[in-house]
């Protein structure tokens, strides 16, 4: 695979991890460790506040890429604030980029995320914007400036896999920008099965916070990023509508 550069910025893991729903801070320092990720991402309110939450206390900031969001965001004004008091109070200048005024089902809403982000480029802020999979929406969000895209595989935290499988072949194969699965991915094959598709990355939180054991889930998941890499990497064979037999069929009664 093309090595991942996201905004200048060379990522050797393809595994991003959110820090939201974690029994313990203790767990979740353990959980990003096992997953060999890179990137992490944190709702805004631990970065913003004065207090920040205890979780942000176990992120090592040298060793990991920060990505604030602007989770709980109902329109484009919402996120537009919240990404400057984030970098005002904390100096990070990438955001990912979340507006979703349904409560129920978390559902970003198109027409505000591409007003926010267009916003957000035009400050200087590296934008990463969550979005339905619309390969129309994508390129219009790269088109913007966003250094990233990242549609969703199914509803937040549903764990449900990748729903939107069709409409990410086409955003993968048309977009010129790293393509990021978030949201829905509740197993480790949902995360192989993405990467196989040609995304660049995927972003799991729910899948290994709520799991009977973060850890290890975390470290499955990284086997399974890390196993369709390489298969990738090593050539996988073309699909055949007939069967190919694996030992020659003829010479061997002579």
């Amino acid at each position: 695979m093309k090595p991942l550069i996201i905004a200048g910025r060379r990522l050797k893991s393809r595994l991003f991890v959110g820090t939201g729903k974690y029994p313990s801070p203790h767990v979740l320092a353990e959980s990003l460790d096992a997953s060999g990720c890179e990137l992490v991402t944190v709702a805004l309110r631990r970065v913003n506040f004065s207090e920040p939450d205890p979780t942000l206390s176990v992120i090592d900031f040298k060793k990991y890429l920060v990505v604030p969001n602007t989770s709980g965001a109902k329109n484009a004004d919402e996120a537009v604030r919240l990404a400057r008091l984030s970098r005002s109070a904390s100096g990070l200048t990438w955001i990912k980029l979340e507006v979703t005024p349904d409560p129920v089902y978390l559902l970003p809403d198109p027409v505000d995320t591409l007003k926010a982000a267009e916003i957000l480029v035009k400050e200087g802020f590296i934008v990463l914007p969550y979005m339905h999979a619309d390969p129309t929406l994508a390129k219009r969000l790269e088109g913007v400036g966003c250094a990233a895209v990242m549609p969703l595989g199914s509803p937040i935290g549903s764990a449900r896999g990748i729903k939107t499988e069709e409409f990410l072949r086409i955003i993968i194969e048309q977009a010129q920008v790293p393509v990021i699965v978030d949201a829905g991915l509740g197993l480790p094959s949902h995360a192989a099965q993405a990467i196989e598709m040609g995304a660049d990355a995927v972003l799991v939180n729910t899948a290994i916070a709520v799991a009977k054991d973060p850890v290890k889930m975390s470290h499955a998941f990284k086997l399974a990023v890390d196993s369709a890499v390489a298969a990738l990497e090593a050539g996988p064979i073309d699909q055949q509508e007939c069967a190919s037999a694996s030992s020659p069929l003829t010479g061997f009664l002579e």
